[in-house]
Protein backbone atom coordinates (compact mmCIF):
# COMPACT_ATOMS: atom_id res chain seq x y z
CA UNK A 1 0.00 0.00 0.00
CA UNK A 2 1.29 3.44 -0.90
CA UNK A 3 1.71 5.85 1.95
CA UNK A 4 -0.08 9.20 2.09
CA UNK A 5 2.66 11.83 1.82
CA UNK A 6 2.00 15.55 1.89
CA UNK A 7 4.27 16.95 -0.80
CA UNK A 8 6.12 20.12 0.14
CA UNK A 9 7.37 22.58 -2.46
CA UNK A 10 9.75 23.87 0.21
CA UNK A 11 11.50 20.48 0.37
CA UNK A 12 11.89 20.40 -3.40
CA UNK A 13 13.32 23.91 -3.43
CA UNK A 14 15.71 23.02 -0.60
CA UNK A 15 17.06 20.09 -2.65
CA UNK A 16 17.49 22.31 -5.68
CA UNK A 17 19.38 24.80 -3.50
CA UNK A 18 21.67 22.03 -2.23
CA UNK A 19 22.43 20.98 -5.81
CA UNK A 20 23.15 24.57 -6.82
CA UNK A 21 25.43 25.12 -3.83
CA UNK A 22 27.38 21.92 -4.51
CA UNK A 23 27.70 22.81 -8.18
CA UNK A 24 29.02 26.22 -7.16
CA UNK A 25 31.67 24.59 -4.96
CA UNK A 26 32.70 22.45 -7.92
CA UNK A 27 32.78 25.37 -10.36
CA UNK A 28 29.95 23.79 -12.35
CA UNK A 29 26.76 25.14 -13.88
CA UNK A 30 23.86 23.97 -11.64
CA UNK A 31 21.92 23.22 -14.83
CA UNK A 32 24.44 20.44 -15.56
CA UNK A 33 22.97 18.43 -12.67
CA UNK A 34 19.46 17.03 -13.14
CA UNK A 35 17.24 15.96 -10.28
CA UNK A 36 15.46 12.62 -10.49
CA UNK A 37 12.83 12.60 -7.75
CA UNK A 38 12.59 9.05 -6.41
CA UNK A 39 8.87 8.50 -6.08
CA UNK A 40 8.69 4.86 -5.01
CA UNK A 41 5.93 4.25 -2.45
CA UNK A 42 4.65 7.78 -2.97
CA UNK A 43 1.03 8.30 -4.04
CA UNK A 44 0.16 9.67 -7.45
CA UNK A 45 -1.11 12.86 -5.80
CA UNK A 46 2.34 13.62 -4.38
CA UNK A 47 3.98 13.08 -7.77
CA UNK A 48 1.39 15.28 -9.46
CA UNK A 49 2.07 18.01 -6.90
CA UNK A 50 5.82 17.77 -7.52
CA UNK A 51 5.20 17.95 -11.26
CA UNK A 52 3.07 21.06 -10.75
CA UNK A 53 6.03 22.57 -8.88
CA UNK A 54 8.25 22.02 -11.92
CA UNK A 55 9.75 18.60 -11.27
CA UNK A 56 9.80 16.65 -14.54
CA UNK A 57 11.88 13.52 -13.89
CA UNK A 58 10.87 10.69 -11.56
CA UNK A 59 12.50 7.43 -10.55
CA UNK A 60 10.71 4.20 -9.69
CA UNK A 61 12.14 1.01 -8.17
CA UNK A 62 9.23 -1.39 -8.63
CA UNK A 63 7.87 -2.23 -12.05
CA UNK A 64 4.19 -2.75 -11.32
CA UNK A 65 3.97 0.34 -9.14
CA UNK A 66 5.86 2.46 -11.63
CA UNK A 67 3.80 1.37 -14.63
CA UNK A 68 0.57 2.18 -12.75
CA UNK A 69 1.83 5.69 -11.98
CA UNK A 70 2.96 6.27 -15.55
CA UNK A 71 -0.53 5.33 -16.73
CA UNK A 72 -2.21 7.55 -14.11
CA UNK A 73 -0.10 10.56 -15.12
CA UNK A 74 -0.08 9.95 -18.87
CA UNK A 75 -0.35 13.14 -20.87
CA UNK A 76 1.95 15.11 -18.57
CA UNK A 77 5.44 15.95 -19.93
CA UNK A 78 7.27 13.68 -17.47
CA UNK A 79 10.34 11.48 -17.87
CA UNK A 80 10.38 8.14 -16.06
CA UNK A 81 13.56 6.41 -14.89
CA UNK A 82 13.64 2.79 -13.75
CA UNK A 83 16.22 2.63 -10.95
CA UNK A 84 15.45 -0.71 -9.30
CA UNK A 85 16.97 -4.17 -9.62
CA UNK A 86 16.29 -5.63 -13.06
CA UNK A 87 14.61 -9.02 -13.31
CA UNK A 88 14.38 -10.88 -16.60
CA UNK A 89 10.63 -11.45 -16.26
CA UNK A 90 9.99 -7.69 -15.89
CA UNK A 91 12.03 -6.33 -18.79
CA UNK A 92 9.12 -6.08 -21.24
CA UNK A 93 7.13 -3.72 -19.02
CA UNK A 94 10.22 -1.60 -18.41
CA UNK A 95 11.09 -1.46 -22.11
CA UNK A 96 7.54 -0.49 -23.01
CA UNK A 97 6.91 2.21 -20.40
CA UNK A 98 10.12 3.85 -19.13
CA UNK A 99 12.43 6.26 -20.95
CA UNK A 100 15.54 5.53 -18.86
CA UNK A 101 16.98 2.44 -17.16
CA UNK A 102 19.83 2.96 -14.66
CA UNK A 103 20.53 -0.60 -13.60
CA UNK A 104 21.72 -2.65 -16.57
CA UNK A 105 24.50 -4.90 -15.31
CA UNK A 106 24.61 -7.88 -17.70
CA UNK A 107 24.34 -8.49 -21.41
CA UNK A 108 21.35 -10.85 -21.17
CA UNK A 109 19.19 -8.15 -19.58
CA UNK A 110 20.32 -5.57 -22.12
CA UNK A 111 19.44 -7.91 -24.98
CA UNK A 112 15.95 -8.46 -23.59
CA UNK A 113 15.34 -4.72 -23.20
CA UNK A 114 16.52 -4.18 -26.77
CA UNK A 115 14.26 -6.88 -28.21
CA UNK A 116 11.23 -5.66 -26.23
CA UNK A 117 11.60 -1.90 -26.80
CA UNK A 118 8.76 -0.69 -29.08
CA UNK A 119 10.04 0.83 -32.32
CA UNK A 120 7.67 3.79 -32.03
CA UNK A 121 9.15 4.75 -28.64
CA UNK A 122 12.67 5.62 -29.72
CA UNK A 123 15.81 4.13 -28.16
CA UNK A 124 15.80 3.38 -24.42
CA UNK A 125 18.36 5.49 -22.55
CA UNK A 126 20.59 3.07 -20.63
CA UNK A 127 23.10 3.34 -17.79
CA UNK A 128 25.36 0.53 -16.61
CA UNK A 129 25.21 -0.07 -12.87
CA UNK A 130 28.64 -0.63 -11.34
CA UNK A 131 29.27 -2.41 -8.04
CA UNK A 132 31.98 -0.47 -6.22
CA UNK A 133 31.90 -2.13 -2.79
CA UNK A 134 32.00 -5.62 -1.34
CA UNK A 135 28.27 -5.85 -0.66
CA UNK A 136 26.87 -9.31 -1.39
CA UNK A 137 23.45 -9.23 -2.99
CA UNK A 138 23.79 -5.72 -4.45
CA UNK A 139 23.43 -5.45 -8.21
CA UNK A 140 26.03 -4.07 -10.55
CA UNK A 141 28.72 -5.11 -12.96
CA UNK A 142 32.28 -5.46 -11.74
CA UNK A 143 34.51 -2.60 -12.93
CA UNK A 144 36.75 -4.95 -14.90
CA UNK A 145 33.73 -6.22 -16.85
CA UNK A 146 32.59 -2.77 -18.00
CA UNK A 147 34.49 -2.54 -21.32
CA UNK A 148 33.01 -5.77 -22.65
CA UNK A 149 29.53 -4.94 -21.36
CA UNK A 150 29.62 -1.46 -22.86
CA UNK A 151 30.67 -2.87 -26.24
CA UNK A 152 27.80 -5.35 -26.13
CA UNK A 153 25.23 -2.67 -25.27
CA UNK A 154 26.27 -0.20 -27.97
CA UNK A 155 25.65 -2.88 -30.58
CA UNK A 156 21.97 -3.09 -29.59
CA UNK A 157 19.95 -0.76 -31.85
CA UNK A 158 16.99 -0.11 -29.52
CA UNK A 159 19.24 0.99 -26.64
CA UNK A 160 21.35 4.14 -26.29
CA UNK A 161 24.21 3.78 -23.82
CA UNK A 162 24.54 7.07 -21.92
CA UNK A 163 26.75 6.42 -18.89
CA UNK A 164 27.19 4.78 -15.51
CA UNK A 165 25.33 4.50 -12.21
CA UNK A 166 26.30 3.37 -8.70
CA UNK A 167 24.88 2.90 -5.22
CA UNK A 168 28.02 2.99 -3.07
CA UNK A 169 28.41 1.71 0.49
CA UNK A 170 27.66 4.36 3.12
CA UNK A 171 30.53 6.52 4.33
CA UNK A 172 30.97 8.57 7.48
CA UNK A 173 31.88 11.92 5.92
CA UNK A 174 32.01 13.80 2.64
CA UNK A 175 35.61 12.84 1.96
CA UNK A 176 34.73 9.18 2.29
CA UNK A 177 31.60 9.60 0.19
CA UNK A 178 33.60 11.13 -2.64
CA UNK A 179 35.88 8.09 -3.07
CA UNK A 180 33.45 5.75 -4.91
CA UNK A 181 31.94 8.62 -6.87
CA UNK A 182 35.43 9.58 -8.06
CA UNK A 183 35.99 5.95 -9.04
CA UNK A 184 32.78 5.90 -11.11
CA UNK A 185 33.83 9.08 -12.90
CA UNK A 186 37.22 7.56 -13.67
CA UNK A 187 35.55 4.44 -15.07
CA UNK A 188 33.40 6.59 -17.36
CA UNK A 189 36.47 8.51 -18.50
CA UNK A 190 38.21 5.20 -19.24
CA UNK A 191 35.29 4.04 -21.39
CA UNK A 192 35.37 7.32 -23.29
CA UNK A 193 39.08 6.87 -23.94
CA UNK A 194 38.14 3.52 -25.48
CA UNK A 195 35.93 5.27 -28.02
CA UNK A 196 32.59 5.77 -26.27
CA UNK A 197 30.83 9.13 -25.87
CA UNK A 198 29.21 8.75 -22.45
CA UNK A 199 27.90 11.85 -20.72
CA UNK A 200 25.83 10.71 -17.72
CA UNK A 201 26.86 9.84 -14.17
CA UNK A 202 23.86 8.81 -12.03
CA UNK A 203 25.10 9.00 -8.46
CA UNK A 204 24.15 10.68 -5.22
CA UNK A 205 21.09 10.41 -3.00
CA UNK A 206 19.60 12.43 -0.15
CA UNK A 207 22.53 11.92 2.23
CA UNK A 208 25.44 12.29 -0.18
CA UNK A 209 24.35 14.42 -3.12
CA UNK A 210 26.99 17.08 -2.41
CA UNK A 211 29.83 14.57 -2.65
CA UNK A 212 28.35 13.21 -5.89
CA UNK A 213 28.04 16.64 -7.49
CA UNK A 214 31.60 17.50 -6.49
CA UNK A 215 32.77 14.39 -8.36
CA UNK A 216 30.77 15.04 -11.50
CA UNK A 217 27.25 13.67 -11.05
CA UNK A 218 24.88 14.70 -13.83
CA UNK A 219 21.84 12.90 -12.35
CA UNK A 220 21.13 12.75 -8.62
CA UNK A 221 18.41 10.40 -7.35
CA UNK A 222 16.65 12.01 -4.39
CA UNK A 223 13.67 10.56 -2.55
CA UNK A 224 13.37 11.37 1.15
CA UNK A 225 14.70 14.92 0.88
CA UNK A 226 12.08 15.69 -1.80
CA UNK A 227 9.02 13.83 -0.51
CA UNK A 228 9.81 13.45 3.18
CA UNK A 229 9.98 10.15 5.10
CA UNK A 230 7.68 7.38 3.92
CA UNK A 231 5.06 6.51 6.49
Amino acid sequence: MLTATQFSTARLEAVRARIAAAAGRAGRDPESVRLVAVSKQQPVEAIAAAAAAGQAEFGENYVQEGVAKIAALRGRPLTWHFIGRLQANKTREIAEHFQWVHTVDRERIASRLDAQRPHFAGPLEVLLQVRLGDEPGKGGAEPEDLPALAEAVVRLPRLRLRGLMCIPPPAADEAGQRVPFRRLRELLEDLNRRGHSLDVLSMGMSDDLEAAVLEGATLVRIGTAVFGPRG
